[in-house]
């Protein structure tokens, strides 16, 4: 036992001579691993000698300035700064289906399918999309009505290759017979999608434009008709593009990207190109002005079993009502997009609060007060000559009329007391959804494309704010009186057995209240 105490006490004897200073103790000061040689000084406070930085500022409004230069050719290169490591970079051309009136109808959706196909220096799209990756690049190319659209995303650093490849894509595609017959598959099944799927909004926003704008501009075919899909070859392709892939109808945008950089890219690879289709200047351009008829399109189909499942969508019947309102180009078109906002709507299923629509006059005076109502959203397309306000509604097909009418009630009251409560709310919302839009780099892209390929000069997010303030309650009044003057156009899609008559629709928007002529029926 004694020897055990003896060991024991050698140990702790042994463990302090080892160790002249405690093993554990409190710091006099808490070491940094950057401040050592400044120990008393907070982070909060500059080093003493160390020079004062000098950060790159910009004012208010050079950040969201819009560079734009006019090469000798007619190309229109746009930038816009923003700082980041990535880029978007595109070729927006005044291009789609409204300037097909001359061609067959499902042009400008072929070469929407066709894009980033083969070139004449790319063997495939593979090819394309290798090359794109090396810069963690992506591509995409979207048609509208008025606008044919490419873009790449892609790293800052890649900008020359970027710019090579889009002038490749846009002026020198091959269009071979195996790509030709690969988009007619690819066009005739987005026509059964677009006929089958259970959202039947796409195909309304095209009936209530071949309504509204009968056989002209904004009015055609925006999607192939299934007739025309076998007739569009190479030869057809080419005759279009020779009259509006022209430069002077075209713009380079970048966004992230410097000006003159992009602006020395637009020299290089696109100032003297010989397009595929030859240089043989446009000859025959549709300066056609949209004309506005009204009208009624519908198609009677049966929607019961559209959405088959153990919860199946219940068969409804869809209506659109819309009246024309103005060109984006015109004083009118804020007070417009405000009275869009103000009406607002959505599903009846739709979840949220303050903030997501709910307060819009729609929600109150159609969806909490109708419980049988699916749907009723306000959709506002305006163009560079004209514009169409428009209402979706659905419901089941045994309250059609009740429908019709519900909606145009709401059209009627669009022309009376401004509520100035509900109108700053649209507004706020109005502007909460630019900025928050122009958060994003490839809508920013588009916004400076799309502008500047239509005004060859671009409005600030801070001017279109200011602009959307300054909307009072009479400019909605006088808008929304000036709409109800013209004729309606009515697109109608499911089972149609109690859908009003055109004239009664028309009667409705004409009158105080917005009801429907009364019928009376001798048998039932």
């Amino acid at each position: 036992m004694a020897t055990v105490v003896w060991v024991a006490a050698r140990l702790l004897q042994g463990s302090g001579a080892r160790s002249a200073r405690p093993r554990f103790r409190l710091a006099t000061h808490r070491q940094f691993s950057s401040g050592a040689a400044y120990p008393n000084i907070p982070l909060s406070s500059p080093l003493p000698g160390v020079p004062k930085p000098v950060f790159a500022t910009v004012d208010g409004q050079e950040k969201f300035e819009t560079k734009v230069t006019t090469l000798d050719n007619g190309l229109r290169v746009a930038s816009q700064n923003k700082f980041g490591q990535f880029c978007t970079v595109g070729i927006l051309i005044n291009s789609g289906s409204r300037y097909e009136a001359k061609y067959l109808s499902g042009i400008a959706h072929f070469l929407e399918k066709l894009a980033f196909s083969s070139t004449a220096r790319f063997d495939s799209k593979d090819e394309i999309l290798l090359t794109l990756e090396k810069h963690g690049g992506i591509c995409d190319c979207q048609t509208s009505r008025d606008t044919t659209m490419y873009a790449v995303s892609a790293d800052s650093k890649g900008l020359d290759t970027v710019v090579d490849l889009l002038a490749d894509v846009v002026l020198h595609p091959r269009l071979t017979d195996e790509e030709i017959e690969m988009t007619r598959m690819a066009v005739h099944f987005e026509l059964e999608d677009l006929n089958m799927r259970p959202d039947p909004e796409p195909l309304l926003t095209e009936m209530i434009h071949e309504a509204a704008f009968r056989e002209n501009t904004v009015g055609l075919h925006r999607f192939c008709p299934a007739e025309n899909i076998g007739a569009i070859d190479r030869e057809v392709l080419h005759s279009y593009l020779r009259n509006y892939y022209t430069p002077n109808r075209m713009v380079l945008a970048g966004v992230g990207v410097e000006h003159e950089h992009l602006v020395e890219c637009a020299r290089k690879y696109l100032l003297g190109a010989q397009p595929a289709w030859g240089a043989a200047g446009a000859v025959d351009i549709d300066r056609s002005v949209a004309q506005y008829t009204g009208g009624l399109v519908k198609v009677e189909r049966d929607m019961s079993n559209v959405s088959l499942g153990p919860t199946p969508i219940p068969e409804l019947t869809h209506i659109m009502v819309g009246l024309e309102s103005c060109s984006f180009l015109e004083e009118d078109f804020i007070p417009f997009a405000v009275l869009n906002m103000m009406m607002g709507g959505g599903g009846s299923f739709s979840a949220g609060g303050p903030g997501k629509g709910m307060f819009s006059r729609l929600y109150l005076n159609v969806l909490n007060r109708h419980h049988w109502m699916y749907n009723a959203t306000s959709y506002h397309h305006s163009y560079e000559d004209t514009g169409l306000l428009c209402i979706h509604a659905s419901a089941d097909p045994r309250q059609v009329r009740e429908m019709v009418e519900i909606i145009t009630k709401e059209f009627i009251l669009m022309g009376g007391t401004v509520d100035a409560v509900e109108l700053e709310r649209a507004k706020t919302q109005l502007m909460s959804m630019l900025m928050m839009n122009l958060e994003s780099r490839p809508v920013i892209f588009e916004d400076v494309g799309r502008q500047v390929l239509a005004t060859h000069s671009r409005k600030l997010p801070h001017e279109l704010c200011t602009l959307i303030r300054n909307v009072k309650p009479e400019d909605v009044k006088r808008v929304t009186s000036k709409m109800l003057r013209g004729k309606p156009a009515v697109a109608a899609l499911g089972d149609l057995t109690d859908l009003p008559t055109y004239e009664h629709i028309q009667a409705a928007l004409s009158s105080r209240d917005g009801r429907l002529p009364r019928t009376y029926r001798l048998f039932r």
